[in-house]
């Protein structure tokens, strides 16, 4: 019970258990429920981005069939911001006075019986305003500038030493755009007070993050509060924040004194619920003539909203991801009238590794060195800013992998020596990481009378498979078939749960139901510590193991006896035991605790004549730590890398450089990639488990993006002799 030596159950790739429901149309999302007398409710958006409204007319829109309330700054309650979280501050309370600070912004919020009446009552509300010249270049000399804002720019040694030493540098700015999230199911939240207490569904990654915001916001107990998310339709980091529609819709719900529903609209999703803020990247890195690194320094310029924040330091895996004795990273943010950016799937790293990784090609060019071969020169044994080992780190085994299944060997070095007919054919690769994040968490496991096992934490699954992996982990912890147990998530009455995002959930809820596992054997032995009739009396947690529905003396499975014959015996009908995981941390273990590696290899093709761009193929080798589905991790990878061409080639938020408003605020306009863009991809996991936990997971959710840009960039360069240093790489920049 103490190891997790072998795994049956584990490993194994198990389809997703919630599949069944999903395709047969039984998994309730935030936007299915419906209660009887639910009212609706729509937005109305600002149309400047900065300013003052200086009339706002509702009678229309009031006089409007089925119309139950509108409400603006005007008669909305005065509420304070919500706590700080885990991932930063609350987003600002909405509808607070008559300022405008970007295009979208919330002005009111019409209800009635209807969607449809809400919606076309919305469009009745008329609002005028004084504009004032908007804040939107990072540029713009008149915009604030947060210097450091996290508190994690880094130097070591001595990096203008370290250039003066250099027989080469390389420097160049690197830029990335706007990102919006847009997972394919609209954000919705219902509200329902019954009396003092409320009850919210919601599109959220975090329950009770919602919960403690809402608790704040309204003055009401936490305890007063459920929120119920157990199938989100994506989030790729939208759902990580509680976001102002949050608000207003509670606030409507008090108003009318019944259910409301708010369902955003896709224009609105752009606006409402976050984005990849853009970046603006200036590196430079020396080497020796001999291929060592010696010197790197990155400088980053992000956007941030005007009264939020983002944590986004887009510089720091520079200051991890190779050996270099002088560096030097440094963030800042520029505050503009443009709306808050948020986590998207691999923030930061994602738009850092695309500036970092496409700089080190541009070294090994300049050296004439193999890329690959640079790379590993390079490798970072230990963490260099805490000079101590890494918890695990494989990467290694992912570049030699990864080069030896993609067929490095056959590049030729020089930039459009490749050919297929007319295509010019290039390779490209990128070396990759993902921080390691973990916060602490709580589960509950029971075991019942007949046997099934019933786990449960305020977790989300937003479709990465946690149902799936936290059965399995649990079967396996308790010596059950995974028909036996039953995980519950999604319900902040059930215990805390951290977010499902950063790639920390798995490792944090992963061992938080060890714990719990643990804890319930150790409740039965407990039961039987004096029971003459039990061959477990009197022995410990360590002194058993446990097996198709048994406990068993270790070495000895006829020495034991199920959990039924217990409960059974002693009438019980149900036994549970609560768990829960902390971080460990650095200096105790003696090691830097590591997030996923990776390696990623794409061939991509071009035709010279016309620009036109192909991904051909992409091999991902991935440094997971233990893996408990390869089917889910898998998926995890494959998606995460569609996202990963979805950035390089395709996704580009377009704002309007004079007005704020988003040009592109469509499925129809922004352009993402189909089938036809997405090549068959190759993903292979190698190392072991982490030594960190006793789990020992890392986390994959973002690692499947975060290089992939990088890789293309430098394919790119190989087949055509172009750098490319800005994203989304275009046909325009290729002619």
């Amino acid at each position: 019970m103490t190891t997790l030596e072998t795994s049956p159950v584990i490993g194994a790739g198990l389809d997703r258990v919630d599949a069944p429901l999903k395709v047969t149309g039984a998994a309730y999302y935030p936007n299915d429920f419906t209660f009887p007398g639910m009212a609706h409710a729509a937005l109305v958006r600002s149309t400047i981005a900065a300013g003052r409204i200086s009339a706002i007319d509702t009678s229309a829109a009031e006089e409007a069939p089925g119309v139950l309330t509108v409400i603006t700054y005007r008669n909305a309650p005065k509420l304070e911001r919500g706590p700080m979280t885990l991932l930063g501050g609350s987003p600002p309370a909405p509808l607070q006075d008559d300022r405008i600070l970007h295009y979208g912004q919330h002005v009111a919020i019409v209800v009635a019986e209807t969607a449809e009446q809400a919606r076309d009552a919305a469009s009745l509300v008329r609002v005028e305003y004084e504009a004032t010249k908007a804040l939107l270049d990072v540029d713009d000399p008149r915009a604030e500038i947060l210097n450091n804002p996290w508190g994690l720019d880094t130097e070591r040694g001595d990096v203008a030493a370290g250039f003066a030493q250099a027989d080469v540098v390389v420097e160049g700015t690197y830029t990335t755009p706007d990102n919006t999230n847009n997972p394919l199911g609209l954000m919705a939240t219902i509200a329902t007070w019954h009396g003092d207490s409320l009850t919210i569904h919601d599109s959220t990654q975090w329950p009770h993050n919602v919960r403690s915001s809402l608790a704040t916001i309204f003055k009401i107990p936490e305890s007063g509060i459920r929120v119920l998310a157990p199938f989100v339709g994506g989030g790729f980091g939208a759902g990580l924040r509680m976001w102002q529609h949050v608000i207003l819709t509670v606030v409507a719900a008090r108003k009318v004194n019944r259910p409301v529903k708010l369902v955003l609209t896709r224009p609105e999703m752009f606006t409402l619920v976050g984005h990849r803020p853009n970046s603006v990247q200036q590196i430079k890195i020396g080497a020796t003539r001999d291929g060592d690194l010696i010197a790197i320094e990155h400088h980053v310029i992000s956007s941030v909203a005007m009264e939020d924040d983002d944590y986004e330091p887009v510089s720091f895996g520079s200051a991890v991801s190779y050996a270099c004795p002088n560096v030097f990273t440094r963030d800042r943010q520029a505050r503009l009238n443009i709306p808050s950016p948020g986590s998207m799937r691999g923030p930061a790293e994602g738009q850092g590794n695309w500036a970092l990784e496409c700089a080190i090609d541009e070294v090994a060019v300049a050296l004439g060195m193999d890329p690959l071969e640079f790379r590993l020169r390079n490798y970072a044994e230990n963490n260099p800013l805490l000079k101590l080992p890494w918890s695990s780190k494989a990467l290694r085994e992912c570049y030699l992998h990864g080069a030896e299944r993609f067929g490095w060997s056959r590049r030729t070095p020089q930039p459009g020596s490749m050919r297929d007919g007319r295509w010019l054919v290039g390779y490209g690769l990128a070396g990759v990481s993902y921080p390691f994040y973990q916060v602490p968490c709580q589960a509950r496991a029971s075991v019942r009378r007949d046997g099934s096992a019933y786990v449960r934490s305020a977790a989300t699954d937003i479709g990465t498979g946690t149902y799936t992996v936290m059965t399995q982990l649990a079967a396996e912890l308790l010596g059950l078939s995974v028909n036996q147990v039953h995980f519950g998530l999604g319900d902040s009455d059930m215990p805390y749960s951290p977010q499902a995002g950063g790639s920390g959930l798995t490792g944090a809820l992963g061992n938080a139901i060890h714990a719990a596992c643990r804890r319930l054997v150790q409740e039965f032995l407990y039961v039987v510590r004096d029971d003459q009739d039990s061959p477990l009396r009197g022995a410990t947690v360590d002194d058993v193991a446990v097996t198709d529905g048994r406990i068993h003396r270790v070495g000895d499975p006829d020495s034991g006896e199920a959990y039924t014959d217990i409960l059974a015996r002693h009438g019980l009908e149900e036994l549970s035991a609560d768990g829960r995981s902390t971080p460990p941390q650095p200096e105790e273990l003696g090691m830097a605790l590591s997030g996923a590696f990776g390696a990623k290899f794409v061939e991509v093709r071009i035709d010279p004549d016309l620009g036109l761009l192909r991904v051909a193929r992409v091999v991902s080798v991935i440094d997971g730590g233990r893996i408990l589905n390869e089917k889910t991790a898998t998926s995890q990878i494959i998606g995460g890398t569609v996202g990963g061409i979805s950035q390089a080639l395709f996704e580009e938020t377009a704002t309007d450089e004079v007005t704020g408003r988003i040009a592109n605020a469509t499925f129809g306009d922004y352009l993402m990639p189909v089938n036809a863009d997405v090549p068959d991809m190759d993903v292979l996991f190698a190392g072991g488990p982490d030594r960190a936990t006793a789990v020992g997971t890392k986390g994959v959710g973002e690692i499947g993006l975060v290089g992939i840009a990088a890789a293309i960039g430098n394919a790119v360069y190989h087949a055509t002799g172009r750098r490319i240093r800005s994203l989304p790489i275009t046909i325009d920049q290729l002619l």
